[in-house]
């Protein structure tokens, strides 16, 4: 892999400024837009951007999220959608693909539908399609039951940096999948406090709204049933507790692709929810199958 760093974009939005992340390549590369989770920030695309050095980056960090955790008003899957357009009009750029992962993945597929010239193709990473999510639940128990002790963190605050860093070294998902890349993305995550503790940067009270919206609203519905985007759902066996099954159940999953049938799919068994993007080996697989979907598009780096 190779060292790249993010520059550091502001991109005026409603409600404030939305702090984006652009790995640069030569002119005339390809461009992704790359869209990250509901808890998560730019930086969770650093490994695929290290894999990737003939192509141009364009991350966000959703608003309530990262460095755009102070924006005003409301959010939810159009409202991501609306910002990403922005950013897009804001850097003069029409990516070429779009890679998403988790709630990144439902926000994208509202953005082919909401504007379509800036969405040529779409790789939707562990999300993208409707989840099996219970019914009657309050907000609160609904963000509880899909993302557990993710959501639970937002809450907390921890006295240093490293002790944020120990919480999620315990984690099951990175057992095995620990990197100084990892550590970083965690830390971006991470806000001072007046007492000199810290909290997570992401916004309970987004996540909340996000949540509701794309599980129990039609926002996302609606846009799959009129997508035309050419679209690939990538899928992993284990959630975010490293835990079977994961997001997609089979049987869900499998009557998820009937109702979606032009949409791609492709299963892979070796990683789960986050390691599929956080890990070493995710971000390799995952720049292999970004490097096929651009096709001769991507810059090939000389043999050594």
């Amino acid at each position: 892999m190779s060292t790249r760093t993010a520059r550091a974009v502001d991109v005026d939005v409603p409600g404030g400024r939305l702090r984006v992340g652009v790995w640069d390549a030569e002119s005339g590369a390809p461009t992704i837009l790359a869209v990250h989770g509901v808890t998560s920030s730019h930086l969770a695309w650093e490994l695929l951007a290290a894999a990737l050095p003939g192509v141009r980056i364009v991350a966000p960090d959703l608003r309530g999220r990262g460095r755009s955790n102070r924006l005003t008003g409301p959010a939810g899957m159009a409202v991501h959608a609306d910002d990403l357009a922005l950013v897009c009009r804001a850097l003069e750029v029409v990516p070429d693909l779009v890679v998403a992962h988790s709630m990144g993945a439902f926000v994208s597929v509202v953005f082919a539908d909401r504007h379509p010239e800036l969405a040529r193709r779409l790789l939707l990473v562990d999300g993208g399609l409707p989840l099996a999510a219970p019914e009657g639940l309050s907000p609160d128990e609904l963000v509880a039951a899909i993302l557990g002790p993710t959501a639970e963190r937002l809450s907390k605050r921890f006295a240093t940096v490293d002790a944020y860093l120990s919480f999620w070294r315990g984690h099951p998902a990175f057992a095995d999948d620990w990197s100084s890349e990892l550590e970083h993305y965690l830390a971006y995550d991470l806000e001072p406090e007046s007492d000199g503790s810290y909290r997570p940067a992401t916004s309970y009270a987004t996540t909340l709204e996000d949540t509701v919206d794309m599980n129990t609203r039609s926002t996302v519905a609606d846009a799959l049933g009129a997508l035309t985007t050419p679209s690939t759902l990538v899928t992993v066996p284990r959630g975010l507790q490293d835990e079977t099954p994961g997001l997609y159940p089979p049987a869900h999953l499998a009557a998820q692709l009937r109702a979606y049938p032009s949409v791609a799919h492709v299963a892979w068994p070796e990683f789960n929810h986050y390691t599929v993007v956080l890990s070493r080996a995710g971000a390799d697989r995952l720049a292999a199958l970004v490097e096929e979907q651009l096709g001769a598009s991507v810059p090939r780096l000389p043999a050594a």
